[in-house]
């Protein structure tokens, strides 16, 4: 099967996007996972920030992981990709003028689209890494992004933390954000249908919500229902990569032990202690 070019899997993500159908992303973390999830019939998978961290650094999701480092892993998926990749572009590794080098490396990296989120990265002295930018600067940002793109067809999808706001606070920012003009509002920490309702009566561009196996949003009809086309549904494929590989040289190794969950190992093996301590040595950072 010939690989499509990286413009017609753009297309492919925008006609996504036009239907009234809800479609679940692959976690695709390398160049065989994506043919995998091709293979298997996915229609769009994505590059989580925080799988490339672990997949390049084995470091944990506290913002590491560099704007090169990044685009080198989507570059070798975009390679071969038989289906539109999403990348998880964090913030854009910066202020503005970063966002603009963000979207032109991503871009010739042959990503579908990407999304670029509010969050206060990295996390300031004694803050909560869930923090978000004013709401001026989050505008200015998008903006930028819009401007920078190249390829009209690669999605620009805004990001926004509604666990962190109120309904109002959510729908200010989700209006402000569509109004720049950008393809898609992505949300994370929607508990329910009712919270997701009364938000998205207010949006006239698609929806992505990142959901992670939350059982109270798992009907796709409703969900597509109320606009959302695009559902990150966590990154089950890589931890089981993670806990394949463990068992496998456990095996070869011949040691008895008793069994870890993939959770358990992601943290065992990546930096997390050693950044977590770094972190309350340096920062102050609370939990």
């Amino acid at each position: 099967m010939a690989t499509p070019s990286q413009h017609d899997l753009r297309k492919d993500f925008r006609s996504l996007l036009e239907t009234q159908r809800c479609y679940y992303t692959a976690s695709t973390f390398d160049p065989m996972s994506a043919r995998i999830a091709a293979d298997l019939g996915f229609e769009v998978g994505i590059l989580g920030g925080s799988v490339a961290s672990l997949q390049v650094l084995a470091a944990p999701d506290f913002a590491l992981i560099t704007l090169s480092e990044f685009v080198e892993q989507a570059t070798r998926i975009g390679r071969v990709a038989r289906l539109p990749i999403i990348a998880d572009a964090d913030h854009g590794y910066g202020n503005a003028l970063n966002v603009i080098r963000t979207i032109t490396e991503l871009e010739r990296a042959g990503v579908a689209a990407l999304t670029i989120e509010d969050t206060l990265l990295p996390a300031k002295y004694g803050h909560k890494s869930t923090d978000l930018i004013p709401l001026e600067e989050a505008v200015g940002k998008l903006r930028a992004a819009l401007d920078a793109r190249i390829d009209p067809a690669m999605a620009i999808i805004a990001r926004t933390n509604a666990g962190q706001l109120t309904v109002e606070e959510t729908i200010e920012r989700a209006t402000a954000y569509q109004a720049t003009g950008v393809d898609g509002i992505c949300m994370v920490g929607i508990r329910d249908f009712d919270h997701l309702e009364q938000i998205t009566r207010h949006i006239t561009v698609p929806v992505m919500l990142v959901a992670y196996d939350n059982p109270e949003l798992c009907d796709r009809e409703r969900l597509a229902a109320n606009g959302v086309r695009i559902v990150v549904n966590g990154h089950a494929a890589y931890f089981a990569a993670i806990k394949a590989t463990y068992d496998c040289l456990r095996e070869q190794r011949d040691i008895a032990e008793g069994t870890l969950n993939a959770s358990e190992l992601s943290v065992r093996y990546s930096t997390f202690d050693e950044n977590r301590e770094w972190a309350r040595k340096f920062m102050d950072v609370r939990e």
